[in-house]
């Protein structure tokens, strides 16, 4: 019971005070870089709305579904969109392994180059299953911070990764949420 206080606490505290991660006393902001490359976990159309997003922040990005380590030269926070498509790993031309492989060459490329990773995910319920779990429960533990729509997390899997890990996670009610945290996250 106390430990689904303490999560319950710690979404809570993140909700009302984006930013701010679990256990950090001094309440320091979590804050990432600009520019920025925006890249699927799983080729899901959520990519296309966190580019939405950026743009409508004002941030300096740049989106590449399918981006390998070259793509990272300039970048200076990654952002993963989590969520699996089949439609949308036909539309690439890869399969599922391939897309793992190659997002794990890139995290494990931007972890080398000192560059930050946002993790998203906006797709809310409807855009879990198995294959978006596993990738989920692969590469959200890269990430400096995750926002997520709320209904994407009926089951806590983000809440548990996250504590595990001590990912700063923020949840929205709706992706267009998503706008302010987003934004506030960026220098």
């Amino acid at each position: 019971m106390k430990t689904i206080l303490s999560l319950s606490f710690i979404s809570i505290t993140l909700m009302v005070n984006p930013g701010v991660a679990p256990g950090n006393a001094a309440g320091e902001l979590v804050k990432f870089d600009q520019p920025i490359l925006i890249t699927s976990a799983g080729q899901s159309a959520e990519v296309q709305l966190a580019s939405v997003l950026s743009k409508r922040a004002g941030l300096d990005v740049t989106l590449n579904k399918t981006a390998t380590p070259s793509d990272l030269k300039q970048a200076k926070t990654l952002v993963l969109v989590l969520g699996a498509s089949l439609k949308g790993l036909g539309v690439a031309g890869i399969d599922a392994a391939e897309e793992k492989a190659r997002v794990k060459h890139l995290v494990e490329a931007a972890k080398n180059l000192n560059i930050d990773i946002l993790c998203l995910h906006l797709g809310g319920e409807a855009r879990r299953g198995q294959l978006t779990d596993q990738i989920i429960e692969e590469f959200l533990p890269y990430g400096k911070m995750a926002i997520i729509v709320k209904t994407g997390n009926k089951d806590g899997l983000f809440t548990s990764i996250c504590a595990k890990h001590g990912i700063p996670l923020i949840e929205v009610d709706k992706t267009v949420d998503a706008l302010a945290p987003f934004k506030n996250a960026f220098i």
